[in-house]
């Protein structure tokens, strides 16, 4: 879950990018802030305070190349923000989702699926849910058969693990 520091951040971007037409190419500036901050060894060293402001301004120039990346990024390091930016993208991703009237949806089963059964998920849940859908999968052996559908802030659980799960409850509880 995005702070409201994230969001704020999300949302300052995506209007910025909105009004500039640019959404998708900041979404694939901000995926590669992620991907490259995201790394452990570099966030110690931007969140280090023994190591000065304009040193570790000056090491995120060299990564992104001048661009509006690193203005942001500079303004998380200033504001001791850095170790919050794959929620800022997570949350920008959302925002553009939301815009475009998209939405994100993931699967979880004991199994792969065949994109046969993936395709009638997705058209499935876009067709209940009248937006466009973009299904993630995941496996998950622990949940033995059945399904997890999560979108937005709902959970379809109707996985057997659960199912026994229940029924062990009832159970203990005559």
């Amino acid at each position: 879950m995005a702070t409201a520091a994230a969001k704020r951040y999300a949302r300052a971007v995506f209007e910025l990018a909105h009004d500039e037409g640019q959404v998708e190419a900041w979404g694939s500036r901000l995926a590669q802030m992620s991907e490259v901050l995201s790394d452990p060894e570099l966030t110690r060293v931007l969140t280090n305070p023994t190591i000065s402001t304009e040193q570790r301004m000056a090491l995120v120039s060299d990564l992104f190349d001048g661009d509006e990346a690193t203005n942001l990024a500079k303004l998380l390091i200033e504001s001791d923000r850095v170790r919050e930016v794959e929620a800022i993208a997570t949350e920008f991703r959302r925002l553009t989702d939301e815009a475009a009237d998209r939405l994100r949806a993931t699967v979880t089963t004991a199994v792969e699926l065949s994109s046969k059964d993936r395709d009638r998920v997705a058209d499935e849940l876009s067709r209940r849910l009248g937006k466009e859908v973009h299904l993630d999968v995941l496996v998950d052996p622990g949940i033995l058969g059945g399904l997890k559908l999560q979108y937005g802030d709902r959970l379809v659980d109707a996985s057997v693990a659960t199912r026994l799960q229940q029924l062990r409850r009832r159970l203990a509880a005559s």
